[in-house]
């Protein structure tokens, strides 16, 4: 059976997460069910990362198996055709080994987080971003950031349903970019690693956004992230602004 590896786009508010529910949609039921269309069957397709309810995706990767052998384009396009109204949308299209794996295979997954720190509500990027209503400070946050590089027992920022086997991970980058707005500033984190725990990434920027507004500092970071206790972690922030932007492979399929 020819495998596929698919590169998809999801904006994740219809959806309870990407992973196959019985009861509620996800973005793998839409995908597989699109899949059916072409070929009617049961499909099972595998993704790079498991995204929450409400996180979306720029950068997602998936791997999917055909019965009969299809042009990548033309696989593409049909699955983009049968996955409309749905908010998914399948950006490539490769045919791949018939042992390669999109979770894996892959030896990064880089996750991007926008806030937008402004008076007004949002409007055109509602969903899309985490807004609050009071300055930032980009410096502080990014002295934060730096205290969790590097390989740590990431027990403080890990959820208490994470079910990893280890709470060890080695974190390669949060940078902090603040991006002048007319109307306030967006401030993206842009998160590297192999791997990452349920909730990791949401709350760290729970935990930055905290030193960014004055109630931490910098070094309370370090001392929550030396505590290895869930209780020491800032607040978790909201799903709307985080977004699966890209997945790393030794060798990129889509090339």
């Amino acid at each position: 059976m020819p495998r596929y590896a698919l590169l998809i786009e999801y904006h994740g508010a219809p959806f309870a997460g990407w992973q196959r529910q019985n009861d509620q949609p996800s973005v793998q039921g839409a995908i597989e069910a699109a899949l059916a269309k072409l070929e009617p069957r049961e499909h099972t397709i595998a993704a790079a990362g498991r995204t929450d309810a409400g996180v979306h995706a720029k950068g997602q990767v998936a791997h999917c198996d055909m019965e009969k052998e299809w042009d990548p384009f033309r696989l593409s396009e049909a699955l983009n055709y049968h996955l409309k109204p749905a908010p998914v949308a399948i950006l490539d299209c490769a045919m791949v080994a018939d042992d390669w794996h999109a979770r894996f295979d892959a030896v990064e997954r880089q996750y991007l987080f926008r806030l937008m720190s402004r008076r007004a509500p949002l409007t055109f990027e509602a969903g899309q971003m985490w807004r609050v209503n009071h300055p930032l400070d980009a410096d502080a946050m990014q002295a934060g950031a730096d205290q969790l590089i590097g390989n740590h027992d990431f027990t403080t920022f890990r959820s208490s349903i994470c079910q990893a086997k280890s709470p060890v991970k080695t974190l390669d980058a949060l940078q902090v970019e603040a991006v002048p707005h007319a109307s306030g500033t967006e401030y993206r984190f842009h998160v590297r690693a192999r791997s990452f725990l349920h909730n990791q990434v949401r709350s760290f920027v729970g935990t930055l956004e905290r030193v960014g507004a004055g109630a931490w500092t910098p070094d309370d970071v370090g001392k929550a992230l030396a505590a290895k206790d869930r209780s020491a972690c800032g607040p978790v922030c909201p799903p709307q602004g985080l977004y699966l932007a890209g997945v790393k492979y030794p060798t990129d399929p889509f090339t």
